[in-house]
C-alpha cells in the first residue's frame, strides 16, 4: 500500500478498498487514481488524488448512489483534510459503510487493530 505508514492515507485508502465500489469505476480510476511502478523493486503502485476526486464528486462528474458519495466524502476528509458534513456524511450509510468508516476513523487515530476487527465485522451484533 502506498500509504504505510501514513494513518490517514491507509485509513482512507483502506476505506475505499473495503467499500469496493469506487476503485472499480473508470470514470473514477481515470479522474483519481495514477498508477506508476517502483523504482527498485517495479512493483505497481496506485495513488488516489482524494482531492481531485472530491472535486469531481461534488461537480457532478462522478455521479453514484447517495451512499457512495457519502463514502468518498468520508475518505476525501481524512485523507486530505477535504471539509465533510458528518452529519449529513453518516445519516443514510448503510450498516456496512458505517462500520467501514468508523472503521476507518479508528485507523486515522492510531486504533489499527481496533479498525481492522471492526471492518471485518467482529463489532456487529
Amino acid at each position: 500500500m502506498w500509504a504505510k505508514g501514513l494513518l490517514c492515507l491507509e485509513a482512507a485508502v483502506e476505506l475505499l478498498i473495503g467499500h469496493r465500489s469506487w476503485l472499480l469505476r473508470g470514470d473514477f480510476l481515470a479522474i483519481a487514481v495514477e498508477s506508476g511502478r517502483e523504482v527498485f523493486s517495479g512493483r505497481v503502485l496506485a495513488a488516489v488524488d482524494f482531492e481531485a476526486a472530491s472535486r469531481a464528486l461534488e461537480a457532478g462528474v462522478l455521479p453514484g448512489s447517495g451512499g457512495e458519495g457519502r463514502v468518498l466524502r468520508i475518505a476525501a476528509s481524512i485523507a486530505e483534510g477535504v471539509p465533510v458534513d458528518l452529519r449529513e456524511a453518516v445519516t443514510g450509510l448503510d450498516e456496512d459503510n458505517a462500520m467501514l468508516a468508523a472503521a476507518a476513523v479508528l485507523h486515522a487515530a492510531g486504533q489499527r487493530g481496533l479498525g481492522a476487527r471492526l471492518a471485518d465485522g467482529e463489532g456487529r451484533r
